[in-house]
């Protein structure tokens, strides 16, 4: 029977007591297991196949000498979309996941000592502001009326539309316009605001889903509304307990997780995906695939050339421009730092330049920006009592930048410990008790992201919308895209837009009843 497996073997699923249609999707990311929850309440059975050893793509967890570390994202917005997944099946979220509001959302440590607390409280923020530069109060204001209607027409109205034809971006370009897409986060910032810090303070969110703030579209100043709008939130148990808890939405429809299955190849005939080959040479059939992978290692690695004839497909995802690298430490200490907060974001003593040697010259610097982040400063339980959780987070370049980790990692991270232990984390070397690092030699071998980058493509107005590689494939007909590397983008709520996509384009389950059947014999 093609080699199939015994989930697809039992008793299946039935729509209009025909066989349901079979969606197979590749990784186990937010964005396909947003997928999976989709597809299954559409009546699609569903196999989710996994490269690792346990679900969550870059959500994955590690644990280790009794510490839990999420492996990746650690800030939820936009909650709602969670919730709506749960609702799909007929759940609460609040019952499987106790998701708790930060504040601040995070503090940002200027390299000469100055704090500023970040919240979704207007009074609070307004407060910052004036504390900082009384001056740039009313430009703020105005700052953060523009990042709203950003956030209404970039993330409400448009995150989960289909770009698939040049028709959606021309019917698309004038809100855009209107709203200065064509300008940097940065130099947007700068038109309302003008002291340093506070330029620094309102422009760094690219950096969350991979960007340079010089060089990212503008539109993507709606993360900070989206922040003030839906608070930033930390899940109890870890990022990794929102993963748990959308494996069991998928189970209780019915449908499998399966682990430890790579996917060397996606079938196709006739220009139509037929299913995926494993790693280990066993073959799934399937009516629909759908790809949580990089857009660029499902283009250039699952499909075979002759299948790639269109521009994004065959030059424009090798020539095109990807996220920085990330160097992370997990560590676990022996006592804890009580004044640390739960999100901590250390800026070095260059903002710009350091920008350029990562995502231009792509070297690496010798100075750095840091995110800290501290879970048990919420979530005791990630640690063995008396201790702290922790990793640190240092932007670096893509492996375009030819940096030889297994040379420079031990080094890097040592610099980056003695950092520490001279600022916030006094006598650090001596209170380590687990460690681990990931380069971005470790993102490309591990977790197969192209050319080492975190985020994918980088989020600039020529590779968003349109421009990104689509969530339906122009060069295979039932061959969809999710997550970071398709649009709308990076970050929790992208990827898990990516997925809302797929209602639009894929076709309903009682469009393919019996085609299983068909392709099968």
């Amino acid at each position: 029977m093609l080699g199939l497996t015994e989930d697809q073997t039992r008793p299946p699923e039935t729509l209009s007591g025909k066989r349901a249609p079979h969606a197979v999707v590749i990784g186990s990311g937010f964005g396909g297991l947003a997928a999976a929850v989709r597809l299954g309440a559409r009546g699609y059975r569903v196999t989710v196949l996994e490269k690792l050893d346990a679900p969550g793509g870059r959500a994955t967890v590690f644990r280790q000498d009794g510490f839990t570390f999420d492996a990746g994202p650690t800030i939820i917005t936009a909650p709602y979309l969670l919730e709506e997944l749960w609702q799909l099946c007929g759940k609460r979220f609040a019952d499987d996941v106790d998701l708790r509001p930060m504040l601040p959302f995070y503090r940002l440590r200027f390299d000469d000592g100055t704090i500023v607390d970040c919240s979704g409280d207007p009074d609070a923020m307004r407060a910052e502001v004036a504390r900082l530069s009384p001056s740039d109060v009313a430009g703020y204001e105005r700052y953060m009326k523009f990042s709203a209607e950003n956030c209404r027409l970039g993330f409400e109205e448009l995150g989960h539309v289909p770009f698939g034809t040049v028709m959606d971006m021309v019917r698309a370009a004038p809100g855009l316009l209107r709203l200065q897409s064509y300008r940097s986060v940065h130099t947007l910032v700068a038109k309302y605001v003008k002291d340093p810090k506070l330029r620094v303070a309102l422009s760094f969110h690219p950096l969350l889903i991979g960007g340079n703030p010089f060089k990212v579209s503008a539109m993507y100043s709606l993360i900070s509304h989206l922040e003030r709008h839906w608070g930033v939130h930390s899940a109890m148990g870890g990022t990794g307990a929102i993963v748990r808890g959308l494996v069991g939405l998928i189970e209780g429809q019915g449908n499998t997780v399966r682990c430890n299955a790579e996917v060397a190849q996606i079938t196709v005939a006739n220009r139509v995906a037929t299913g995926v080959r494993l790693v280990s040479g066993e073959t799934i059939a399937a009516d629909i695939v759908v790809s949580n992978a990089d857009a660029a290692w499902t283009y250039l690695n699952l499909l075979p050339p002759e299948l790639r004839r269109r521009r994004w497909t065959r030059r424009k995802l090798e020539r095109s421009r990807y996220s920085m690298g990330l160097f992370v430490w997990y560590f676990g200490t022996s006592r804890q730092y009580p004044d640390v907060r739960h999100h901590t974001i250390m800026l070095g003593p260059r903002y710009q330049k350091l920008l350029e040697d990562i995502f231009e010259r792509k070297v690496l610097a010798p100075d750095f920006s840091l995110y800290l982040h501290r879970p048990t400063a919420t979530d005791p339980s990630l640690a063995p009592p008396g201790c702290d959780t922790f990793y640190v987070l240092s932007p670096v370049p893509n492996l375009d930048g030819a940096i030889d980790w297994q040379q420079k990692a031990e080094a890097y991270r040592r610099t980056i410990a003695r950092f520490l232990s001279d600022t916030l984390l006094p006598d650090l070397e001596q209170n380590v008790v687990s460690s681990r690092i990931m380069t971005p030699q470790d993102f490309r071998d591990r977790q197969l992201a192209y050319r080492g980058a975190a985020f994918g493509l980088e989020p600039v107005l020529l590779q968003s919308a349109w421009f990104r590689p689509h969530n339906r494939s122009e060069e295979v007909d039932r061959l969809y895209l999710v997550g970071a590397g398709t649009h709308p983008g990076a970050g929790v709520p992208g990827v898990i837009s990516s997925a809302r996509v797929l209602d639009t384009v894929v076709p309903d389950a009682n469009d393919l009843v019996g085609s299983s059947d068909r392709e099968l014999r």
